[in-house]
């Protein structure tokens, strides 16, 4: 494989060989450069003199975040390029795919240099209102177009088996939903907040709600995910009607529980909130809270929208959706209390919190368990009223 791997000096010379590719770009004067500061791959923008440009990413067949000592399938590559055809199929906000390499395990993308991370927007305290929604909207038609709702029975099922990511599906297991509840070497957090973990960790309540989520994530097979929707995997440019959202990496891609990614993606935005508080700006951190309550208005709108083109309307009657959505809304809290403490307790934390210093780490941190034990324990009966007033109270309540 060492041959295989891409490097700043190899990349021009792979453009030039694959037809895809080459005259996207002018070689002869490319310049390239590695930007890859996530977990698992290696991501180079290339760009010509002429100002076009394409970006790559390069499966490897470790973890990078630690190394060859923790070795990771590369055919999540091809899961990922085939989840960013049907994602992007159904929704704009999606990086699109411009090539597959499926013997080398490089995705060429279109180039987003354009737009920020959605964390690093949020972080420098810059405007966030429309992003939620619309990553919203992007997953209730994808909740739509990739389950039992859009597809013929037995489509819906070869789509779901052939969708199968074994490999980073046993991560998300592990990271997610057992390490932070049950204890493991790979999880730390700073000394000021290590009382307030232990208290968790010896609390059952709040790990039969984490394992609830586990057995669902392992069960259920309801859409075609992205499996991983946190806000460094959204790409943002303007704001207001020059609003520009992109999901990109969606290479932990699997059918699961509808409500996981939303789940996911409202953690972020309660990570925001905890940093905007924990720095003075309760305002901010409530506009944050409430951001939960205006997606979620958004994702059920647009399934309701779609629901008279459901593939068999004999077999599910409006009844079915009356019911149907309120489970959903209770999972999405249940997925978001899990990812609140995974990103607190274990590997994979997140700037947000992270780069506070002490002080503000330990309110932040503190108020997203906080909210990870609501979310988790209280999700059969929560509002999502309730959830800013759990947040507001997180962060005004002290150790």
């Amino acid at each position: 494989m060492a041959d295989q791997v891409l490097t700043i000096d190899t990349v021009p010379g792979y453009i030039a060989d694959r037809k895809a590719l080459r005259d996207l770009v002018d070689v002869e004067t490319l310049s390239v450069s590695e930007i890859g500061d996530g977990n698992l791959n290696l991501v180079f923008v290339c760009a010509d003199q002429q100002g076009r440009r394409l970006v790559l990413k390069q499966a490897l067949p470790y973890v990078r975040l630690v190394g060859p000592d923790w070795p990771m399938t590369e055919a999540r590559a091809a899961r990922e390029a085939a989840a960013m055809r049907v994602h992007g199929a159904l929704s704009p906000d999606v990086c699109q795919l411009v090539d597959f390499d499926e013997e080398r395990h490089v995705l060429a993308l279109e180039d987003l240099s354009d737009h920020e991370v959605f964390r690093t927007r949020l972080n420098a305290g810059g405007p966030y209102e429309g992003v939620a929604e619309r990553l919203a909207a992007y997953l209730a038609e994808v909740a739509f177009g990739t389950s039992f709702l859009g597809l013929p029975t037995q489509e819906f099922r070869r789509r779901a088996a052939a969708a199968i990511n074994p490999e980073l599906c046993e991560l998300t297991e592990d990271l997610v939903f057992t390490e932070p509840y049950l204890g493991a070497d790979r999880n730390s957090v700073r000394p000021v907040l290590e009382p307030v973990v232990a208290r968790l960790q010896a609390d059952q309540e709040w790990i039969a709600g984490a394992l609830a989520m586990k057995r669902s994530f392992l069960t259920v097979q309801e859409m075609l995910l992205h499996g991983d929707l946190h806000s460094g995997s959204v790409f943002v440019r303007g704001d207001g009607a020059d609003l520009s959202v992109k999901a990109f990496d969606p290479e932990f891609a699997c059918y699961g529980p509808v409500g996981f990614d939303l789940g996911m993606m409202w953690a972020s935005m309660l990570f925001a909130a905890a940093r905007a508080g924990a720095l003075g700006d309760l305002a901010r951190a409530e506009g944050l809270f409430r951001t939960v309550s205006s997606s979620w208005a958004v994702f059920e709108e647009r399934l309701r929208q779609r629901w008279p083109d459901r593939a068999a309307p004999g077999g599910l009657p409006d009844s079915f959706l009356e019911d149907w959505l309120p489970a959903v809304l209770r999972d999405s809290f249940g997925f978001a209390g899990c990812e609140a403490a995974r990103r607190i307790i274990g590997l994979a934390k997140v700037s947000d919190v992270e780069s506070l210093d002490d002080d503000a780490y330990a309110v932040a941190a503190t108020a997203c368990l906080r909210l990870s034990r609501v979310l988790l324990v209280e999700r059969e009966t929560l509002t999502l009223d309730r959830v800013v007033e759990a947040g507001l109270a997180a962060l005004g309540d002290g150790d």
